[in-house]
């Protein structure tokens, strides 16, 4: 172990870019907030905390991904991660910073801002009105909204922490069979209790509550599937820019292209199975007719988001499916990560026209300060990952599995 670079030092121009991507996010919000946050324009005032709001919310969302690969490999035994056991890790504690981010913007808009141009559902004349508002009073509502986000972010930071922390262990000391036994042991039994949290959250709820009640008349039982797909592969393309980004520095010498190529099935595999997903919830919308239903599609597929629509499923399926499906590609540096950016801002673009496309229906609001506060996000995380980096060695070199994973072969 000893000539192995285990201890991340942070480049200078990485701890440059990410401050500089703060500071352009920063000021792109501070501009929003006067020029349309304060604006007398309801719509305008919409428009921005909107444009908040999905950034948080994917941003957010995937880097807790990071966590659900962590528990899902170690639910499985899986051994395969180990090396690079510590990006996710570090990637999954962002977690810690963006969550109350997220929570603060969701709370601000149905608490302070009573924004109902967002959440029509907050309008109590509107609810008193309408029969099928009335009817989903007992979901809708600014009680349960505000109970379940809080546990929602509150139990994601806490198991997370909590998974990071029984991690370390594999810094102090060597095991024997009755040590290495307890401890994986350990981590299954809190990887199960993240990853039920994360069916209740990620897989049901939370994507429903958030965004599908934008148009609260409309509902798709696939759409916390499909968000979850989009989360994940965006989650996956994300450790493995950050992995290829320490490979390139000289660190992480036991994770190879075997790794990559693993890490590269995830990004070709979620891809395949959005899209699936995709066609499925849009193919029996448009098949079956029904006008409650096709409400949600007819200004995405027929109106203003028409190019951004297809668009978004030329990225997040067509490229991944021509350029990942050939394993040499899975194994190239260079296009995983060309492909990797793609899918991260593909799925970025899903989850503008999920959210604004609802809010704004009329014309594409897509510009500066869309960009602008997703570059305050991308500094945020490249910033908090590396000093997540930093305090950890990144192998964890008393893991039980640790040996299986420098043998892997694939």
């Amino acid at each position: 172990m000893g000539a192995v670079k285990t201890q991340f030092e942070m480049p200078s121009k990485m701890k440059t870019w990410s401050l500089a991507l703060i500071g352009i996010g920063a000021a792109a919000v501070i501009l929003g907030l006067v020029t349309k946050g304060f604006s007398k324009d309801e719509h305008a005032v919409a428009e921005f905390w909107g444009t908040l709001m999905y950034n948080s919310i994917f941003f957010t969302l995937i880097c807790n991904a990071s966590m659900f690969f962590i528990c899902v490999t170690t639910l499985a035994w899986g051994g395969w991660q180990t090396t690079f056991r510590r990006v996710p890790e570090a990637i999954s504690s962002l977690v810690m910073v963006l969550g109350p981010i997220t929570l603060g913007i969701l709370l601000y808009v149905v608490f302070i801002g009573h924004n109902h141009h967002i959440y029509h559902w907050l309008d109590k004349d509107a609810v008193n009105a309408d029969p099928i508002l009335k009817g989903k009073e007992g979901f809708l509502n600014s009680g349960f909204y505000l109970v379940w986000t809080v546990l929602t972010i509150g139990l994601w930071m806490l198991l997370g922490a909590r998974m990071r922390k029984l991690s370390s262990e594999a810094d102090e000391k060597e095991m024997d069979a009755v040590e290495a036994k307890s401890y994986i042991l350990k981590n299954t039994v809190s990887g199960a209790l993240f990853l039920v949290w994360f069916a209740l959250t990620v897989g049901s709820t939370v994507p429903w509550l958030w965004m599908m009640s934008i148009d609260a008349h409309w509902y798709s039982t696939m759409y916390s599937w499909y968000t979850f797909a989009s989360s994940f592969v965006s989650g996956m393309s994300l450790i493995a820019l950050f992995v290829i980004f320490l490979k390139n520095k000289g660190y992480l010498e036991y994770t190879n292209e075997e790794h990559l190529h693993d890490i590269g099935k995830f990004m070709f595999a979620f891809s395949v199975f959005w899209t699936y997903l995709w066609f499925s919830q849009y193919m029996l919308i448009w098949y079956a007719n029904i006008p409650e239903e096709t409400v949600y599609f007819k200004h995405r597929v027929q109106g203003p988001y028409k190019g951004i629509f297809f668009f978004n499923l030329i990225i997040n399926f067509l490229c991944p499916l021509l350029i990942l499906i050939k394993r040499s590609a899975k194994r190239n540096y260079t296009l995983v990560t060309f492909m990797a950016v793609l899918i991260i801002f593909g799925h970025w673009i899903d989850f503008y026209q999920m959210v604004m496309a609802s809010i704004s229906k009329e014309h594409v609001t897509l510009g500066w300060l869309d960009f602008g506060t997703a570059a305050l996000f991308v500094g945020l995380i490249i910033f908090f990952t590396g000093k997540a980096l930093a305090k950890k060695p990144l192998v964890p070199k008393y893991h039980p599995f640790l040996k299986e994973s420098i043998i892997h072969h694939t």
